[in-house]
């Protein structure tokens, strides 16, 4: 049995569950972090010294930082279209990973949603708010171009790499804002909304999260 410690809201947590769904694992995830709280005990501490979520144990294997679990459920319960055993395939997997992690993930979740969600519409900075679109964008159009050639990020398979890229996709797409014509990255989200994982995962409402910084 997989746990994974972190709320649903948490799109982290969110990313992880998706994965997991995705190479049809049976996960049991324990409410942690936010209003739930219990990230600051000594026996959350002790599994991750940063306390911040998610934390997953894998029989007595215990890790932080999502994008490393998901490379060990890619690694321990992929097939090999989703973690390639050859070297140089599972490189290109692992590069356009760590690409999406990066520079998608980590350029949409605190500099655009928590200035658009999470912070109070008084205290609204638009300028900013338009500087962190347009950074964001700038690689999506990487990720259009890359999926005008290819149906996934990496190739002709799912692999992390769609999970760290499309987890955010919903929130992008949803959220109000102003968005550049991406085509084929609509058309890729569009794939993945008719997905069941991605839909009981990711496809989440998040107003437990608005005006809360």
């Amino acid at each position: 049995m997989v746990t994974i410690w972190g709320r649903a809201s948490s799109s982290n947590v969110q990313a992880v569950m998706w994965g997991a769904a995705e190479l049809g694992l049976v996960i049991e995830r324990i409410d942690a972090g936010g209003g739930y709280g219990g990230l600051d005990t000594p026996s959350f501490l002790e599994m991750n010294p940063n306390g911040l979520i998610p934390v997953m144990r894998d029989g007595d294997l215990t890790l932080f930082e999502s994008a490393a679990i998901l490379r060990h459920l890619a690694r321990a319960y992929g097939d090999d279209g989703f973690w390639p055993v050859d070297p140089a395939r599972r490189a290109r997997v692992d590069q356009w990973s760590e690409w999406a992690k990066q520079e998608i993930a980590n350029r949409f979740t605190g500099p655009i949603f928590w200035r658009v969600v999470r912070t109070p519409a008084a205290r609204h900075d638009p300028a900013a708010i338009r500087a962190a679109v347009d950074r964001f964008e700038t690689a999506l159009a990487i990720a259009e171009a890359r999926l005008a050639r290819s149906p996934w990020l990496a190739g002709d398979t799912m692999t992390p790499g769609d999970i760290h890229l499309g987890h955010v996709l919903y929130r992008y797409f949803d959220i109000a804002i102003d968005r550049r014509d991406f085509p084929a990255l609509r058309a890729y989200y569009g794939r993945l909304t008719e997905r069941p994982a991605y839909a009981a995962h990711v496809m989440l409402n998040y107003d437990e999260l608005r005006d809360t910084i």
